[in-house]
Formats: C-alpha cells, structure tokens, sequence
C-alpha cells in the first residue's frame, strides 16, 4: 500500500509540470494559480483537504478493510491496479510477474519521492 501512494505521490510531482486543469479549485483560484509540489499545501483552502482526507478515509474505512486471513495488501474489494471493483488477475506466471513488478516499481517510487 504505502508503494501505491508513493507512485501517486510521484505522480503529483510530475504531472503537474506537463498538465494543469482548466477551470477553478475554488472560488477565485484557478488550478493553474496552484504551484507545485509542496508550495500547494498552502494554497488550497481548508475545505478542500477536508474532502481530499474524507474521500481517502471512505475507502480506507468502507473499500479497503483489513482482512488477518489474507496477505497484506491483498484486499477483498481491491481489483487490478488497486481499484475498488473487485476485478482479479488469473494466477499463474504471469500473475506472479505483474505483481513483482509493482513491489519494485513502488520501492523505487518510495525512493524517488524521498
């Protein structure tokens, strides 16, 4: 899990050098007023966190539940990629090399956030 964030956080980093949202975050704020990287925390108002931690607590706390008699990370809800829909790989080699590549490419997304 904490490898998903972090090649979300990377992602954060980068997308916005090549990418702004046309269009208001909030009222007389333009996404392209809002900087990058962590110069951000400050310009996006209070309630606009308040729904990004409200929308991340809903699937910590309703989507992705904690499960001992599964292998960390490997969440009931928890489809391909991560997302909330259940979906699964077919095992196999295949499987085994998708899911290897992921630990990796996470570790290396941990490092490069740091």
């Amino acid at each position: 899990k904490h490898g998903r964030v972090a090649m979300l956080a990377c992602m954060g980093y980068i997308t916005p050098e090549y990418f702004k949202f046309p269009g208001y975050c909030a009222t007389d704020l333009s996404f392209a007023d809002i900087p990058n990287g962590l110069a951000a925390l400050s310009k996006v108002p209070g309630a606009g966190w308040l729904q990004i931690f409200l929308f991340i607590g809903t699937i910590e706390k309703w989507f992705y539940k904690y499960d001992a008699s599964r292998a960390p990370g490997d969440f009931e809800n928890g489809g391909v990629l991560g997302a909330p829909n259940g979906s699964r790989m077919v095992d196999g080699p295949a499987k085994t090399r998708k899911l290897n590549a992921e630990l990796a490419n996470g570790r290396l997304a941990m490092m490069a956030i740091i």
